[in-house]
């Protein structure tokens, strides 16, 4: 795996080393080892996958308090989104700052998003399929979400989304209290 720094704190893109013949490739898409070579402790409890239907479909901007702060590890295996985090850290350098890739069945890059951030992500196709991983499980009591057009963040997306839920619609304008991690 092949590790990239993005510009936000303790994010990275995860790229594959495919080793390949005429059969195709083989990659390791995680290995706990190499994630601690990198500082990082991930270890997964949870496995979840979507599977979005339509083009410009936006989902996010979602995370969890502590205690049930959760790391994810997430990849696209059909289509393609443009995955977006934000950091919600008080203490971070780059608390309000945002990162977005595209994450692809193509390119097979993975997006790691640390605890402490909001997590989003609009389809750039249709039939487009995300799987990931947590480290946390869910608790419907310590979710929060971010409005994806919350004018604190001004967070930019490839294109206006034409579908995005109710709930994920109805987030309240960010809060300190509502809205707080501690780092």
């Amino acid at each position: 795996m092949q590790f990239e720094e993005t510009p936000l704190s303790g994010a990275f893109l995860i790229s594959l080393e495919k080793r390949g013949d005429d059969r195709g490739f083989f990659a390791r898409a995680f290995c706990v080892r190499e994630f601690e070579d990198h500082g990082l402790s991930f270890k997964p409890v949870q496995m979840n996958n979507s599977l979005t239907e339509k083009k410009a479909t936006l989902r996010g901007m979602h995370y969890q308090l502590p205690p049930w702060a959760e790391t994810k590890l997430i990849r696209c295996i059909k289509g393609s989104v443009y995955d977006q985090i934000l950091d919600l850290r008080p203490d971070s350098p780059t608390f309000g700052q945002s990162f977005g890739a595209e994450l692809s069945a193509t390119n097979r890059k993975a997006m790691l998003v640390p605890k402490g951030f909001a997590h989003g992500f609009m389809t750039l196709e249709d039939d487009s399929e995300v799987f990931y991983a947590v480290d946390q499980y869910y608790s419907s009591e310590w979710e929060r979400g971010i409005r994806w057009n919350d004018s604190k963040f001004q967070l930019k997306w490839p294109f206006e989304p034409s579908v995005v839920s109710e709930r994920d619609q109805g987030h309240p304008d960010y809060n300190e209290k509502w809205h707080q991690i501690k780092s």
